[in-house]
């Protein structure tokens, strides 16, 4: 019995020994598979936080944005007039909405402009030791000292621009009834044959005529233009605000603008709000006129044209400066990329214009709106179009169109109910929205 006990010891003594060796390379097989895909891990994460090459300018966070990236919501978009600003003011607004965030509202439907910005403008402001807004994007004219004052240390700030002859042209549409030098000369061709005739720099609304831009980052229009001059007001800008869009390239602007900001792609799709379509003649019919017949003549020839650059030379070094800039950013942040992001984002405002509008997304006629909450307001010569609701839609889609296509007014008074539930509500009639210099807030 002994001996067949020890005959059976060494048989699994036998066994044992080479079943034992072979676990021990599996175990460091796979220690070392574990350590060498720890180390790829790592590589891998660390790479995906740095951008390509040394990267410069006011995009230099792009082109690579990490998937663990946190989304920003702390806020300045610096609200400059007739550059597309209302479609980026109605995104800001949906966000912070849907995110319970904290506005600097005005306590009209402006932050003091066209005086550059003073922290008792907003409305509910108690000191310096309130709390701090998430986000600041109402019409105000560019103080820095001011703004930070109210905003967080982290805040993003932003702000987008437009080729200075569009905006010219826009801005005497609009401004011609309240802008005395656009009064005075008529027509805008007459304007640019001989502005220095007609402008007076210190009549009120004046700065409405000339460097409209520069005027709203807070510096003087009127100033003599120096490359010096210009070269000091783009550093200031470029030190203050890490990026700027432009209206041109609007969807392009939104693809870097999303990227920077870490949000989602709903978050910046959006539809053109406070298009306009010019006034018709005055006496004529209501319905059937030709929308492109101005009231306010802004035709201009060649030699016009130039001209007027002239005149808003400071906006118009401005405007280059940043188109170069924007472009280097989306060399960048990638063309091809850039090319398949700005196809998606317009795949899906597409898909949001057939679930949420009628005439398959195009913009009508405020006239034609037979809900209120949703009619845009009316200002200077121009028709300012607006959309209309589809039906049927069960109430978590309406809300979510609504959003959409809420104009900017409504969308304040809005904003101020829930924000301030006791306090007085705002002037319900839009035609009758005053600042305190009796302008049309608005325009």
């Amino acid at each position: 019995m002994g001996l067949l006990i020890g005959e059976s010891s060494d048989r699994l003594s036998g066994y044992r020994r080479p079943w034992l060796r072979w676990l021990g390379w599996v175990i460091l097989g796979l220690l070392v598979a574990g350590f060498a895909r720890q180390c790829t891990s790592l590589y891998l994460n660390n790479s995906s936080l740095q951008p390509v090459g040394p990267l410069e300018g006011p995009l230099s966070v792009l082109p690579r944005v990490p998937e663990t990236c946190r989304p920003h919501t702390h806020l300045m978009f610096l609200k400059t007039h007739k550059t597309a600003s209302s479609t980026v003011l109605n995104m800001l607004y949906r966000f912070g909405e849907e995110h319970g965030l904290h506005f600097a509202l005005p306590m009209g439907y402006i932050l003091g402009y066209p005086f550059p910005f003073n922290v008792h403008r907003i409305k509910g402001y108690r000191g310096n030791r309130a709390a701090k807004y998430d986000i600041m994007a109402n019409h105000l004219r560019f103080n820095k000292d001011e703004v930070q004052k109210v905003l967080h240390e982290d805040t993003f700030y932003f702000s987008i621009l437009r080729d200075p002859l569009s905006l010219a042209k826009s801005s005497f549409a609009y401004f011609h009834d309240i802008c005395p030098t656009f009064r005075k000369a008529g027509s805008l061709g007459a304007f640019a044959d001989s502005p220095g005739s007609f402008h007076k720099a210190h009549l009120r609304n004046s700065h409405y005529a000339r460097n409209l831009l520069w005027f709203d980052f807070g510096m003087d229009p009127n100033a003599n233009v120096t490359q010096e001059l210009v070269r000091e007001g783009l550093v200031t800008i470029r030190k203050n605000f890490k990026l700027i869009l432009l209206s041109e390239y609007f969807d392009q602007s939104m693809v870097l603008l999303r990227h920077a900001l870490c949000w989602p792609l709903d978050a910046v799709v959006s539809f053109t709000l406070n298009k306009a379509h010019y006034r018709p003649p005055k006496g004529g019919p209501e319905d059937g006129f030709d929308l492109r017949q101005p009231v306010v003549n802004v035709s201009l020839t060649p030699a016009q044209r130039e001209k007027l650059r002239e005149w808003n030379a400071l906006d118009w070094h401005l405007y280059q400066a940043f188109n170069r800039s924007f472009w280097e950013d989306v060399r960048r942040f990638g063309p091809e990329r850039m090319d398949q992001e700005v196809a998606q984002l317009r795949a899906r405002r597409d898909q949001l214009a057939g679930v949420c509008l009628l005439k398959a997304g195009e913009p009508v006629e405020a006239h034609h709106i037979g809900d209120k909450d949703i009619r845009p307001y009316q200002c200077g010569s121009v028709r300012i179009l607006g959309y209309e609701l589809q039906q049927g839609l069960d109430n978590a889609t309406t809300e979510a169109c609504l959003r959409l296509i809420r104009p900017e007014i409504q969308y304040k008074d809005l904003l101020d109910a829930k924000q301030f539930p006791r306090s007085q509500p705002s002037i319900r009639d839009p035609a009758r929205k005053l600042d305190v210099n009796g302008v049309i807030e608005k325009c």
